[in-house]
């Protein structure tokens, strides 16, 4: 039997799938979870809308421009539950909107090391490298369909 779970226990997320002239994907290593490997991605603020959030989490965490990049693709709701008793502020799981997101200039435009860092260090990938074991367990299912659904890739 499913169970079903209010959507105001979630909190709305934005996350970017950003991609390099090569197809490649960045994703970044997070400073409190090591070897745990993710999109950029980030609560929104009341009232402010996924596009809004998207542009403030791309330049609070990798610090990107709206000139430094072109939005594509977006899909979601993707939900999922933290670990059982831990909430974050107020809320029990995410609600996730994802964006396909070009780098328009340079690589080097990128940079992790920002006012407040959120990663560790960031690296570009071949989407069919990544690996749900460099996510904790609350985040793989939502990346597995988040790959099927971007990518038509199934991870492992």
């Amino acid at each position: 039997m499913k169970v079903v779970v209010p959507a105001s226990i979630y909190r709305p997320n934005v996350a970017a799938i950003l991609t390099n002239g090569a197809g490649k994907i960045l994703v970044g290593e997070r400073v409190n979870v090591p070897d745990s490997w993710q999109f950029p991605q980030g609560g929104l603020e009341p009232g402010e809308t996924p596009e809004q959030g998207l542009v403030r989490e791309l330049r609070e965490e990798i610090s990107l421009e709206p000139t430094d990049y072109e939005v594509g693709e977006r899909r979601g709701p993707y939900r999922y539950l933290f670990a059982p008793g831990q909430t974050k502020k107020g809320y029990h799981g995410q609600e996730q909107t994802y964006f396909r997101v070009r780098l328009l200039g340079s690589e080097s435009c990128v940079n992790a090391a920002t006012e407040h860092p959120e990663f560790r260090v960031v690296r570009w990938v071949e989407p069919a490298e990544y690996r749900l074991a460099w996510l904790p367990e609350m985040k793989r299912e939502v990346y597995r369909q988040v790959f099927l659904d971007f990518f038509a890739l199934e991870i492992a």
